[in-house]
């Protein structure tokens, strides 16, 4: 039983009981986007994930077995190699369960990071060690080339025949990556249905493979998902999807396009899966709902009036971090729309993965937006791959990076709204002066988030610029936010600013294809994005860094405080010097007030004067008469 506390009812949820809205769901009924005739064609294609707990494509029991077997055979350690929906429910599951019981030290490689991926290699043994390569295309580029550097390293220590025993394969049928698998023999080939979309598979194979091999029971994890299936799905005004598609919905409208997602450590996670599933779903057509996973409560204490919150307990063994959390959310300005959900097993995660997959379809609906398609994020990818083709393109200036010690040479490439700006300081400061209220500022970094001081840099930005402005602010992990936010970011509402950070590598993995390495890879996604989003209008600055240590990341840091710093200043004294002009502007308009007043005293005295004299003319007058 999905357990959340709902606040009050929220008037679009009788609408969607009374159009029978989770029901057609269910149904699979496409017409339900017939608001456009290509919408209602895409979700013809892609409404398969309706009724995968009921009915489940794939043969749970033999995944099970599959699963077992590969313990049984003395693999303890299992890397997950994806991107986007291939990759984020079964980080999820897995990240969620391992405090308690994952059977096989699980990872996840979504990063093209060189750092990233030498630290996961010395974290395994390729002997004992099965990679599990997911792409619903079979196409993605990210998985692609992680599996040549991946395939490099472990040859080194096992042979090629060993290693296809250590592959495993979960694409669509008919991909060049299922045609791979079988050519070579690898260990297995899991088919996935083409009618479920990415962000839509947390039940297919592409999640319950990994969540079998990490030792979740799937049986328990299903059954949880047909009772949740059941309530999403009938049309009546307890059903929680509605709820929530209701909550989110009409926030929206009434200029709540944001909402702030708070919950332990634990479940942050989960957060990553809610970002993607919204953001990507109903982030187009200049509209969009923004996920803000991870933030300080803090900036919270007074409603901005521009976000909701929606709060999840999770399972917490420490009574430290309970206590915490319970006193972070003490100081929520009441008044800002709340939503709060319970979760205490992995195997709930299915409820609550049902219940946002029904409730984004619904506001698909409400929105007139189709929620199954990522035009921006097929644009994206194909600016990436021009670069990889045709060169880099020319940054529009270099800098020596910092004047107290030269740390190397930063390239600069920004959107047109920029030109002009020549040097780091002059764009930091156009960049984040444009930031205003009701905007967001994202941070996309194809960075390592490892090694000290990395992430705790990229963190001071973040939430620097968040207390500065009073904005909503995202740190997001490139490459894979553009395959999640990076629909909305480019498809969505024009109130988003844009920091992208990339980085030369001290020691980076070279490709046998298609890009020079791993670091040229990171390179030219941070370059695409940045000319997609200028293409389409948004205030977007590209810095490539000399390199990703620690302390170049804190000088970046320390620079865009000081920028920010002489924002506030700058503002400061300009409403300072507006509000001289206008006391200066109410001062004389007072004494032009006063003047005028006094001109009409004189006025009256002298008509006063004339009557006056006129009466006394007339009195003397009447006398003379009187004395004849």
């Amino acid at each position: 039983m999905i357990s959340g506390e709902i606040e009050k009812l929220y008037p679009s949820a009788k609408t969607l009981v009374k159009e029978c809205v989770a029901s057609r769901i269910f149904a699979k009924d496409a017409t339900l986007y017939g608001f456009s005739e290509q919408a209602q064609a895409c979700a013809e294609n892609f409404m398969g994930w309706a009724d995968l707990a009921s009915h489940p494509q794939c043969d749970v029991a033999a995944l099970q077995a599959f699963a077992d077997q590969v313990v049984a055979d003395g693999l303890d350690t299992v890397i997950l190699v994806g991107q986007g929906g291939s990759t984020q429910a079964p980080m999820t599951m897995t990240k969620y369960n391992k405090q308690d019981s994952n059977r096989v030290k699980f990872r996840t490689l979504d990063s093209d990071s060189p750092v990233r991926v030498r630290e996961l290699l010395a974290s395994c043994d390729p002997a004992s060690t099965l990679v599990v390569i997911s792409s619903k295309s079979g196409g993605t580029i990210e998985p692609r080339l992680l599996l040549c550097a991946l395939r490099e390293a472990f040859a080194e220590v096992i042979s090629e025949d060993e290693l296809r025993s250590h592959l495993v394969a979960i694409t669509d049928p008919g991909s060049d990556l299922e045609k791979q698998a079988r050519e070579e023999g690898w260990r297995a080939v899991f088919s996935g249905e083409p009618t479920v979309g990415g962000r839509f598979s947390a039940l297919s194979v592409f999640g319950l493979l990994p969540a079998a091999l990490a030792g979740i029971d799937l049986d328990a994890l299903l059954e949880h998902a047909r009772e949740a299936e059941r309530q999403c799905s009938e049309d009546a005004i307890d059903n929680p999807a509605i709820n929530l598609a209701a909550f989110l919905y009409d926030n929206y409208c009434a200029g709540r396009n944001k909402f702030s997602f708070l919950t332990p450590k634990r479940g942050r996670v989960l957060g990553l899966w809610i970002e993607q599933l919204v953001a990507e779903s109903v982030g187009k057509e200049g509209q969009g709902i923004l996920p803000n996973i991870e933030i300080d409560s803090l900036l919270l204490t007074d409603d901005p009036g521009d976000r909701s919150v929606i709060m999840y307990l999770t399972k917490t063994d420490l009574w430290d971090e309970r206590r915490n959390f319970e006193m972070s959310l003490a100081y929520i300005d009441p008044s800002i729309p709340r939503q709060n959900y319970r979760i205490d097993s992995v195997e709930e995660l299915a409820e609550h993965f049902i219940m946002w997959e029904y409730a984004i379809a619904m506001c698909g609906y409400l929105m007139k937006v189709c929620p199954f398609d990522q035009p921006d994020v097929a644009s994206a990818k194909a600016a990436v791959l021009g670069i990889l083709r045709d060169g880099q393109p020319a940054p529009d200036y270099e800098e020596v990076f910092t004047d107290m010690v030269n740390m190397g040479t930063v390239e600069v490439r920004q959107a047109p709204a920029f030109e002009g700006c020549e040097d780091v300081r002059s764009t930091l400061y156009a960049l984040l002066s444009s930031v205003q209220s009701g905007d967001f500022f994202a941070l996309n970094a194809f960075l390592p988030f490892t090694g000290e001081g990395r992430r705790e840099a990229l963190e001071a930005i973040r939430h620097g610029v968040a207390e500065a402005f009073g904005v909503v602010s995202c740190l997001e992990v490139g490459p894979r936010y553009l395959h999640s936010t990076g629909q909305l970011q480019k498809g969505g509402p024009n109130c988003g600013v844009f920091l992208i950070l990339s980085a030369d590598e001290l020691k980076d993995i070279p490709l046998p294809r298609e890009a020079e390495s791993l670091g040229a890879l990171a390179k030219a996604q941070a370059s695409g994005d940045l000319l997609t989003l200028a293409g389409r209008g948004r205030r977007c600055v590209h810095l490539h860094l000399p390199d990703n240590s620690g302390v170049t990341l804190r000088m970046l840091a320390r620079l865009i405080d000081e920028t920010i710093a002489e924002i506030l200043s700058d503002r400061a004294l300009a409403e300072a010097a507006a509000r001289e002009e206008d006391e200066a502007v109410e001062a004389a308009n007072a004494e032009a007030a006063n003047a005028e007043a006094g001109e009409r005293v004189e006025a009256a005295e002298v008509v006063e004067d004339v009557v006056a004299a006129e009466a006394i003319g007339v009195e003397a007058a009447a006398g003379a008469v009187a004395e004849s």
